[in-house]
């Protein structure tokens, strides 16, 4: 099986690296320098301090043109856009994708694709990219994934079988579902790590950060009618307790003077809030701290 990946970030490059293992791979990066570094000095992957080159093909994202059995799309939510319209441009209805986007936006975005299969994806492996061609495996997870549209039965199955010992994929039924128990996750830690300047398990251990973080999530829980809002309650504490020493993506966007994805996280809140006529004060709070922090390190 071939398979693209498209996104030179610290996911695309996670991926790459375990994908490799079993199939044909190639890495789509967003600058030709970044695909020109993979493909001269090799995939440089870290765990546990661990680190090991690995070859694999690379190419600049102008070179896709939908040959792949199935194309992972790794880049962030506010990239997508543009990415899609390239991939309008070359694709053909043949096409098979994966989207790993956190938040919810990108599903009005994949909407109009006419491909002939599209599956949603939700990481819950920890990594951060070091350097063009260097990643770091930090956190351990299940990868899950929902069917969104489905003509071929056999490919999904044919992709999950050979990671199922190192690298193991989670069925879900309902991708909406899915997509709202890894929003709630990332709309919790993220802004709060992201403008505390602390990893996530220190969102436990402090007992004022644990006010605040219990304090948004229930904000959360009303506009999302979570009607089991324990167990959400309790997979976030999971995941922050398991991820302790993570510092979460929003806050590595920060530290690194990077665009975040709060507006679709806490962005996409607003607007359901907006739309159901909930007052949420602590989101509203949250997103403009971090749209603060971008337009200062934006240079404004």
């Amino acid at each position: 099986m071939k398979i693209g990946i498209v996104g030179g970030g610290s996911i695309g490059l996670l991926f790459a690296y375990y994908l490799n293992k079993c199939f044909d791979t190639t890495i789509y990066t967003r600058t030709d320098r970044q695909a020109k570094i993979i493909g001269a000095k090799g995939l440089l992957f870290e765990k546990n301090r661990q680190q090991e080159t690995v070859q694999i093909k690379a190419e600049s994202f102008l070179n896709w043109n939908g040959e792949e059995d199935l194309t992972i799309v790794a880049v962030k939510q506010y990239h997508l856009e543009d990415v899609l319209a390239q991939i309008h441009e070359r694709m053909n209805n043949k096409v098979s994708f994966l989207f790993l986007q956190n938040g919810m936006g990108h599903l009005k975005h994949i909407n109009k694709l006419t491909a002939e299969n599209i599956y949603i994806g939700s990481v819950e492996n920890g990594a951060y990219r070091a350097g063009d061609r260097h990643v770091c495996h930090t956190g351990e997870g299940v990868n899950r994934v929902a069917v969104y549209i489905e003509k071929n039965r056999s490919l999904l199955h044919d992709f999950i079988k050979p990671l199922s010992s190192f690298f193991p994929f989670v069925m879900e039924k309902n991708c909406y579902e899915m997509l709202i128990k890894k929003l709630v996750v990332n709309a919790v830690i993220n802004p709060l790590t992201a403008i505390l300047r602390v990893p996530n398990g220190e969102l436990l251990t402090n007992p004022y950060y644990r006010e605040i973080f219990c304090a948004l999530f229930k904000e959360i829980s009303r506009i999302l009618y979570l009607e089991d809002e324990q167990a959400y309650f309790q997979h976030v504490i999971n995941v922050c307790q398991q991820t302790s020493k993570n510092r979460s993506s929003m806050l590595k966007d920060i530290e690194k003077n990077r665009k975040t994805e709060v507006d679709s996280i806490l962005g996409y809140l607003l607007e359901e809030a907006k739309n159901k006529n909930i007052y949420a004060p602590l989101i509203h709070q949250y997103f403009t701290l971090i749209k603060g922090k971008e337009y200062r390190e934006e240079g404004n």
